[in-house]
């Protein structure tokens, strides 16, 4: 799949709050891979969009991992904090099409419907505020709870063949497209930013998966194309939770001071994808269809802390 000017896009969209794991790194090598074995050009996309926990040196330090473990992106990166006015402008388009609610839940009040008897998954929105009236949103403004704002849908299913997963299918729910705090949300910020960067191959852990189906409703409403997706397992810690900084030594920095190059840090996350163990020879024998698809655990001598 190429984007208008016959090139394959792809990218990868750190979040500035820390220092890039050897999860994020392994994202980030493949979808570079799945990218350049095209001849096409890879992205990066700052995330910053938690105001209180980005930071610009947090932004750095994430560059400058990616250059040490050889991978190349165009300069200067796109930073979501800039662009504000774009994704209000979205928000403002599908308001006066009759396609938002203003929704005043916390999320103490989500997780209380979810556990409720016959309540829905916790992280589907049950649609407390979708029918409230003129009164009832008065009485809520007036009582000082701000509102989000969310995308009204009607449980839209959709289905997608994954480069990781295969065959996949999902409903939609209400989503927020603008957090109360006026703060635009991920699922708006990504799909305005995928189209507007001509993305045309997304690359991301499998943790998102479930969140493709609201990206594919956005991008039909928006008439804004959909690229094609590929979800890989998260990275997980000899516990069999999701990789953390409880499980030690996870950083490239962490990894050097204990005596492990990057280069051999590159091998072995290439290799955990069932890659040859070098760049070179992964990108000129790239196939998504050979990509191993089974969870991968961290050495244990990379997760232990250092006495």
């Amino acid at each position: 799949m190429v984007n208008g000017n016959g090139v394959t896009r792809g990218r990868f969209a750190p979040s500035p709050t820390g220092t890039l794991h050897v999860g994020n790194l392994r994202t980030a090598l493949v979808a570079w891979l799945g990218v350049v074995s095209e001849g096409g050009q890879m992205l990066v996309r700052v995330e910053d969009l938690d105001r209180v926990n980005s930071t610009r040196e947090n932004e750095n330090r994430q560059l400058a991992d990616l250059e040490r473990l050889g991978l190349t992106f165009p300069r200067p990166v796109w930073r979501q904090s800039e662009r504000f006015d774009v994704y209000d402008a979205v928000v403002s388009d599908l308001s006066s099409r009759g396609l938002t609610y203003r929704c005043f839940c916390s999320r103490k009040d989500i997780r209380d419907a979810a556990n409720a008897p016959h309540g829905r998954s916790p992280d589907r929105y049950p649609g407390t505020c979708r029918d409230l009236t003129e009164r009832e949103i008065g009485d809520r403004v007036a009582s000082g709870r701000p509102a989000a704002i969310r995308l009204r849908t009607e449980a839209e299913e959709y289905s997608f063949t994954d480069l990781v997963l295969g065959d996949s299918v999902g409903s939609v729910d209400d989503f927020v497209l603008r957090r109360n705090d006026g703060v635009p949300a991920y699922n708006l910020a990504v799909v305005v930013d995928d189209a507007h960067q001509g993305i045309n191959q997304v690359v991301r852990g499998d943790d998102l998966a479930s969140s493709t189906p609201r990206h594919l409703h956005l991008q039909r409403l928006l008439d804004l194309p959909s690229p094609r997706y590929a979800h890989v397992p998260l990275v997980m810690g000899g516990d069999g939770e999701r990789l953390a900084k409880r499980h030690g030594a996870v950083t490239l920095d962490d990894l050097a001071s204990r005596g492990v190059s990057t280069e051999a840090v590159v091998s072995v996350l290439l290799r955990s994808f069932g890659l040859p163990g070098s760049l070179d020879d992964a990108r000129s024998t790239f196939d998504w269809r050979a990509i191993a698809t089974g969870g991968w655990t961290i050495p244990e001598d990379w997760q232990t802390p250092a006495s």
